[in-house]
């Protein structure tokens, strides 16, 4: 237990510093799309601290998946379950949605629609990998034979 929260802090602070390069991006899609002319300081502070925070979050999150007693599909959800509250949060502390039924929904569709495409794309992409390395040890038994 104690290397699994190590390795999470771990990861937690190197993908912590990405936050604020990820805040300062919306910032400048929000600029260029929405006309935003100033962001008052409480608004930069709020965002880079809780984006620091996200990322510190999502980052150390992926150690869900190093827990061996832990089923794959469980540790998916687990993880699902981390990111959508720490995104929902995020996104409601830093007033990038609003705070009504609508607006929550809309974002969980979104959400959800693209974690199973994540993983869709994941799932494929190792079936296609694992399908390439038992071929290639089916070869090479073959030629031992």
């Amino acid at each position: 237990m104690k290397k699994l929260a190590s390795e999470f802090f771990l990861r937690g602070l190197i993908a912590g510093g990405f936050g604020p390069i990820v805040l300062a991006v919306v910032y400048l899609i929000l600029n260029s799309v929405a006309e935003v002319d100033a962001v008052s300081t409480g608004q930069i502070c709020v965002g880079i601290v809780s984006l620091y925070i996200l990322a510190f979050i999502v980052g150390g999150s992926n150690v869900v998946y190093q827990i061996e007693r832990l089923p794959l599909t469980i540790a998916i959800l687990i993880h699902g379950g981390v990111l959508y509250v720490c995104y929902l949060i995020t996104y409601l502390l830093n007033g990038w949605i609003e705070n009504g039924v609508m607006p929550i929904i809309v974002f969980s569709l979104i959400f959800i629609i693209g974690f199973i495409a994540i993983w869709a794309v994941i799932f494929s992409v190792t079936k296609a990998n694992t399908k390439k390395v038992n071929e290639a040890l089916k070869q090479k038994r073959q030629s031992r034979e």
